[in-house]
């Protein structure tokens, strides 16, 4: 059985709708470590992905107190809670905000350039000493057909006159769906950090130019100026058979699944 935190947000609500054998967590807003602790025991769980989180940057840097809460104490209280259970946690890419140097990023690489990346690297650190075998998913921007939260499909769906994305920016960009279908596999992965996405070698300038055509939308894509690369080598988690589409095979697959492309 999946004990499965966050299941009103993007990642988690996918995941509950994708994956089998899951439960859903009660919100952890505001507990403690013995609450938590009881929650883990009483679900009977024998895993659990851990993808609540406040995951706004802005308002992380607003108010680091509450994204030190979410961020980096309730996943400590779920290690301490989770003896013998598989603890899966979400990070982010943005561990790699502020680095610099040959690219894509490969896990070694981190450089924290926010709070909320901060927190993220804390997290896995504080994770992984009190429980080596969890596994830390640096996720990457994930995207579906979802209007709660901003992303990159929804975001080239509504435009209307032009969108800006820079052809000096690398960065892969993911289908929440195949987060969910991955799930299994990532089980599997031996404790660690893990780059957890799409992979791809183009600009999010030539992407977005390449995907608008792919749905036959006409407006400009604008050169935007440079922004830090978040440009991640997949190649870990990989090995042990996670494996993702492409960027743009994975956009052209979500663009089926909502009836845009035949």
């Amino acid at each position: 059985m999946i004990l499965v935190t966050g299941v009103s947000g993007f990642v988690g609500g996918k995941i509950m709708r994708e994956c089998e054998n899951v439960i859903a967590c009660p919100s952890l807003k505001g507990l403690g470590e013995d609450d938590i602790k009881r929650i883990v025991e009483k679900s009977q769980a024998d895993t659990i992905i851990h993808a609540a989180a406040i995951s706004d940057i802005g308002e992380c840097e607003n108010d680091p107190d509450a994204s030190y809460y979410a961020n980096v104490l309730i996943p400590t209280y779920l290690a301490k809670a989770s003896r013998g259970i598989k603890l899966i946690c979400f990070s982010s890419d943005q561990v790699y905000s502020g680095a610099k140097g040959e690219q894509p990023f490969t896990e070694n690489m981190v450089n924290p350039g926010n709070t909320y990346a901060r927190h993220k690297l804390e997290m896995e650190n504080r994770v992984l000493d009190i429980d080596p075998n969890a596994v830390m998913l640096r996720a990457e921007w994930m995207y579906d057909y979802y209007l709660k939260k901003s992303n990159f499909f929804m975001g080239i769906l509504n435009a209307v006159d032009s969108v800006q994305y820079s052809s000096q920016q690398f960065r892969g960009i993911t289908y929440v769906k195949e987060v969910a279908e991955n799930m299994g596999r990532v089980a599997l992965l031996p404790g660690g950090a893990y780059n957890f996405g799409s992979e791809t070698t183009k600009s999010m300038y030539e992407i977005t130019k390449n995907f608008l055509s792919a749905i036959d939308k006409d407006i400009r894509v604008q050169d935007a100026p440079s922004r830090q690369n978040l440009w991640m080598n997949c190649e870990k988690a990989r090995k042990y058979g996670v494996i993702f589409s492409s960027v743009e095979d994975g956009l052209i697959r979500c663009a089926k699944d909502y009836g845009l492309i035949k």
